[in-house]
C-alpha cells in the first residue's frame, strides 16, 4: 500500500509484523525449538518496532542510500558517512587535489559525519562523475584513506593494489533508461547458475556486454526462466569468486560499468528471464584499504569485535546485526539493487551463518 508524503513523494507502507506463530503451522517440528525461536522473534519485533516508532518507519529505513554516501542536489553535493570511531574526517579525490585540509567533514552526537560542497560558479558539480574519491579519517589507530562505504562504482587502477572509489553521476543522456517490465514470478522456478567473469568460451574475463548479446540467448534457448548471477558486489579478490565484497553497492568493474549491467538485466527481462542476485551479507572482506574492516579505525565498527568478528573458515569479517546502522545499510543494500538495477530477487550467499 501507497500513500502521499508531505512532498507529494509517494511512501511504501510495510504491513506490521505478524505473531509469529503461522511457522509453526508450515513446519510442526520447529515446535520443539520455540523457545528459542520466540526469543529470537521478540529481539525482531523490538528493533522493528524502534525502526518504525523512531527511524522513520521501514520504507524511509531501508532506503538509506538516499542520506549516506554521496547525494546530489540542484544546489551541488552532500556526502555522509557514519564512522563514530573516527576523531576527523575530510573529503579527499581528484577533485581537490587530494588536499586534506581543503573539505573537512563534521560530526553530529550518532557518528555522523557530513560536508556539503556547493555547485561550481557555472552550475557544474563540485565532484566531476569519474573522478577518483576518498575519506581521510583521522582514528585511533592512525591517519588512513577508505573508499566511502555507500561507494556506487569503484575501479582498479592499472599497477595499483587497492580499488579506487569513483564517484558515479553521469549525465543524463549517458544513463540506461530500462525499456521492458520485469516478468511476472513464474510458478516454478527453473535457474541458470552464472559468473559473468567465467561466463566466455576464451581465457579472458568476460563483460556485461558480451554475457547479454552471447549467453542470455543461449540460457533462454536452453530452457530456463530464471538466472542467478554470482559475484555482482565489487570484490578485490577475484579468486574469492565474489565472495569476499569490499564495496557492498558497487557493481563489479571487471565486467564493465554500471550501465552494462543495467542493460544485461534489461535484455533478460525482454527475454522473459527473472534475474536473481547471489548477495552477500552473510561477512565482508578483510581488506583495510578498499572495504570495510577497521573503517573508522575500530575493529568494532560494522562488525563484531574479538574473535566473534572473524569467520575463522572463511578468513572474512563477520558484521553485527544488533547494530541499527548496520542493519541499515544491509537492508538499504538489498533494497538498493532491487530498485537501481532491477533485480527479481536474492539468493543469500551463507544464510546459516547469519543466523
Amino acid at each position: 500500500m501507497d500513500k502521499e508524503s508531505s512532498t507529494g513523494e509517494k511512501l511504501r507502507i510495510l504491513p506490521p509484523p505478524g505473531n509469529g506463530q503461522q511457522i509453526y503451522e508450515i513446519d510442526p517440528t520447529l515446535r520443539d525449538f520455540k523457545y528459542h525461536l520466540e526469543y529470537r522473534y521478540s529481539l525482531y519485533r523490538r528493533i522493528r518496532s524502534d525502526i518504525d516508532e523512531h527511524k522513520g518507519g521501514m520504507d524511509v529505513f531501508s532506503r538509506g542510500y538516499e542520506k549516506f554516501g554521496f547525494v546530489r542536489s540542484a544546489e551541488g553535493i552532500t556526502y555522509r558517512e557514519w564512522a563514530p570511531g573516527a576523531d576527523s574526517a575530510a573529503l579527499v579525490g581528484d577533485f581537490n587535489n587530494w588536499d586534506p585540509n581543503a573539505d573537512h567533514m563534521s560530526k553530529n552526537d550518532l557518528g555522523i559525519w557530513e560536508i556539503f560542497l556547493p555547485n561550481n560558479a557555472d552550475g557544474s558539480p563540485p565532484i566531476p562523475h569519474g573522478s577518483r574519491v576518498k575519506v581521510r579519517m583521522g582514528t585511533p589507530s592512525g591517519t588512513k584513506d577508505s573508499i566511502p562505504a555507500w561507494i556506487k562504482y569503484s575501479v582498479q587502477t592499472p599497477g595499483d593494489i587497492p580499488y579506487n572509489g569513483i564517484y558515479y553521476d553521469p549525465p543524463e543522456e549517458e544513463k540506461y533508461v530500462f525499456k521492458h517490465p520485469q516478468p511476472k514470478r513464474p510458478k516454478s522456478l527453473r535457474i541458470y547458475e552464472t559468473h559473468v567473469g567465467m561466463s566466455s568460451p576464451e581465457p579472458k574475463i568476460n563483460t556485461y556486454a558480451n554475457f547479454r548479446d552471447e549467453v542470455l540467448p543461449r540460457i533462454k534457448r536452453l530452457g530456463y526462466n530464471a538466472v542467478q548471477i554470482m559475484a555482482i558486489q565489487e570484490h578485490s579478490y577475484y579468486g574469492s569468486f565474489g565472495y569476499h565484497v569490499t564495496n557492498f553497492f558497487a557493481p563489479s568493474s571487471r565486467f564493465g560499468s554500471p550501465e552494462d549491467l543495467k542493460s544485461l538485466i534489461d535484455r533478460a527481462h525482454e527475454l522473459g528471464l527473472v534475474v536473481l542476485m547471489d548477495v552477500v551479507h552473510s561477512h565482508a572482506s578483510n581488506n583495510t584499504l578498499d572495504g570495510l574492516n577497521g573503517f573508522d579505525g575500530t575493529d568494532t565498527h560494522y562488525f563484531h569485535g574479538g574473535s566473534r568478528g572473524h569467520h575463522w573458515m572463511w578468513d572474512s569479517r563477520v558484521f553485527n546485526y544488533g547494530n541499527k546502522e548496520v542493519i541499515r545499510f544491509l537492508l538499504s543494500n538489498a533494497r538498493w539493487w532491487l530498485e537501481e538495477y532491477k533485480f527479481d530477487g536474492f539468493r543469500f550467499d551463507g544464510a546459516t551463518s547469519m543466523m
